[in-house]
């Protein structure tokens, strides 16, 4: 099974979120560990200079940014969680 690490800057941006947000991310990543490719999640590859790392959604406006790890096992690295404009900047 697939493991989750979160960055430092994912912590501390988790912890600013409205209430209403932590909880809808809590279901999102729940989800994602479910089924990556779920129509819900809008998972997809970052271009430009985020170019290697993923995002997927947790509302409308949030996402969730992460790389892909794998060594003996895959580890999902969430580094950001914020606004379309808050983590793409």
């Amino acid at each position: 099974m697939a493991k989750i690490r979160r960055s430092k800057q994912y912590r501390r941006s988790f912890e600013k979120l409205p209430q209403k947000i932590k909880v809808k991310a809590k279901q999102r990543v729940a989800l994602f560990l479910r089924d990556r490719n779920d129509p819900l999640l809008a998972d997809h590859p970052l271009t430009g200079r985020m170019q290697g790392l993923r995002s997927f959604s947790v509302t409308g406006d949030y996402r969730i940014v992460y790389r892909i790890e794998e060594n003996d096992e895959i580890v999902f690295l969430f580094l950001d969680i914020g606004t379309h404009a808050q983590v793409y900047r």
